[in-house]
């Protein structure tokens, strides 16, 4: 796992960024997880790449990496955050849209919802896969160590 810290981020009215990615090869198969929050002038200021497991399908790959930056953002203290993914299903559920009802995601996606109650003002947006490319980067960089 690597992570990046910067100086503490101002709060208050700024809006942060999270993006987060999660990848499988095989799927299920080797897992790796990334996520990136950037500040209001669009400077990164943390992210990491984390190893999710060998057996991992990739939308549990994909919540592990938006838990470990809504996480984060919380540890930061960030009261307003864009959560941007390139993982329709996600996003969806997140938002409510789509019910989560696969017995693999039903935890993980409560506990998203758990640490998304800590942050004042929480969005989700869903990207396409090119506009996620720092995220799509840390998950593979996760799964290949």
């Amino acid at each position: 796992m690597s992570t990046k810290d910067n100086q503490s981020p101002q709060i208050g009215n700024f809006i942060y960024h999270l993006y987060f990615d999660g990848c499988s090869k095989g799927n299920p198969g080797k897992a790796g997880a990334g996520a990136v929050i950037y500040n209001n002038d669009g400077e990164e200021i943390w992210h990491t790449s984390v190893y999710v497991g060998d057996y991992i399908s990739n939308n549990y790959a994909e919540y592990a990496g938006l838990i470990i930056g809504l996480e984060k953002a919380d540890e930061l203290n960030i009261k307003n955050l864009i959560v941007r993914g390139d993982s329709e299903l996600i996003i969806c559920q997140m938002n409510g849209k789509y019910k989560c009802s696969s017995r693999n995601l039903i935890s993980l996606h409560s506990k998203a919802k758990e640490i998304e109650r800590r942050i004042d003002n929480v969005n989700y947006a869903h990207i396409l896969r090119h506009l996620n490319r720092r995220a799509d980067e840390l998950a593979n960089q996760a799964m290949e160590k």
